[in-house]
C-alpha cells in the first residue's frame, strides 16, 4: 500500500483523527498518495479520492449533482490510473487538489507515451475507451513532462458541484 502525505490549506489544521483538512477545500488543499507496485492499485486510488472528497464535503453527497460529480471524480481516477497501469510502466503518484471551484486529478508515472483519445472513437469495441471519457467528463485534461526527467503527470480537471 501507497504512503499518503497531505497538504492542508492555510492555518485549517488535520481532523482529530488525522484524516485531513478539517475545512471544505478551500484555498487549494492538496492530498497525495505513492501508489508505487502496490497490489490493488485502482481501487488503492479510488478510496483515497473517496477519502478526500469525504473531508472536503463532496460526500456524502446531498443531492443528484452532487452524487454525480462525486461519480464523476472517482471514475476519472479510475481512467487515468488504469491507464498508467496499462500503458505506461505504473503510476508513481496520485495528487487530488481542491480550490473549492474545480477539482485536479494528477497522475505521475514513469511512462514516455503520449495518452490520448482513441479516434474515431467506437462505441461498441471493447478498450481504448479510457482516455475518451476523461475528455468527455473533464472541463480539461493534459500531460506535464520535465524536461531531462523522466515520465510525466497526467492531469485532469472537473468543476466542483455547487
Amino acid at each position: 500500500m501507497g504512503t499518503t502525505r497531505q497538504q492542508p490549506p492555510g492555518d485549517a489544521g488535520p481532523e482529530p483523527n488525522g484524516a485531513g483538512p478539517a475545512s471544505r477545500a478551500p484555498g487549494g488543499a492538496v492530498r497525495s498518495v505513492a501508489l508505487g507496485s502496490a497490489s490493488g492499485i485502482v481501487p488503492l486510488a479510488r478510496d483515497f479520492t473517496r477519502q478526500a472528497l469525504r473531508d472536503w464535503g463532496w460526500l456524502p453527497a446531498a443531492g443528484a449533482d452532487r452524487r454525480a460529480a462525486a461519480e464523476d471524480v472517482l471514475l476519472v481516477v479510475s481512467e487515468l490510473v488504469t491507464n498508467a497501469c496499462l500503458h505506461a510502466e505504473g503510476p508513481e503518484e496520485l495528487k487530488v487538489r481542491c480550490d473549492g471551484k474545480v477539482l485536479r486529478l494528477e497522475v505521475s508515472d514513469r511512462g514516455a507515451g503520449q495518452p490520448s483519445p482513441r479516434t474515431p472513437h467506437r462505441a461498441g469495441r471493447p478498450g481504448g475507451h479510457g482516455m475518451f471519457i476523461v475528455q468527455r467528463l473533464c472541463l480539461d485534461w493534459g500531460v506535464v513532462r520535465v524536461p531531462g526527467a523522466p515520465g510525466k503527470t497526467v492531469w485532469a480537471e472537473l468543476a466542483a458541484p455547487s
